[in-house]
């Protein structure tokens, strides 16, 4: 299968747009994805900005997969990390290739932005991103807390 993996700018606001509704349908939520998606001017600040990095995987003339990074500067040492934040390929495009590719994409820009390492979370009970994330990196058992801003 031929595809391609796209680094995305801010002129880019309509393949961004894209990938959030694949987010939406592969994660299955689409309220959070595709019924409330930002303003083009909020989604071009965003892929302008030095901390986000957006990519897309591209075949048959359209997205067929993505991710979503955020570099955090580190305070210990001159260096960053890069956390992917979201990462999805459709399902008829899977066990392609596809994720491996758009992660082995990030590197150089990690490798640019002197970041150290990349990091991204798995639900449990995801075996296909398990067993993919255990394919190219170290597993760690960590907990993940969500802190809520105000009362609910």
């Amino acid at each position: 299968m031929n595809f391609e993996i796209k680094q995305l700018k801010s002129s880019d606001i309509l393949l961004m747009r894209d990938l959030l509704d694949c987010f939406g349908t592969e994660f299955n939520e689409p309220d959070t994805y595709q019924e409330k998606q930002p303003s083009d001017r909020y989604l071009g600040e965003l892929l302008d900005s030095s901390t986000f990095i957006a990519m897309i995987a591209w075949a048959e003339n359209r997205v067929v997969g993505g991710l979503t990074a955020y570099e955090l500067k580190k305070v210990e040492q001159t260096r960053s990390e890069i956390y992917i934040y979201d990462l999805a390929v459709k399902e008829s495009f899977r066990r392609k290739g596809i994720a491996t590719a758009l992660i082995d994409s990030l590197k150089p820009i990690a490798k640019e932005r002197n970041a150290w390492v990349i990091f991204v979370q798995a639900d449990l009970g995801d075996e296909p991103a398990i067993q993919l994330y255990s394919k190219l990196g170290v597993r760690e058992e960590v907990l993940h807390f969500d802190i809520a801003i105000a009362p609910q």
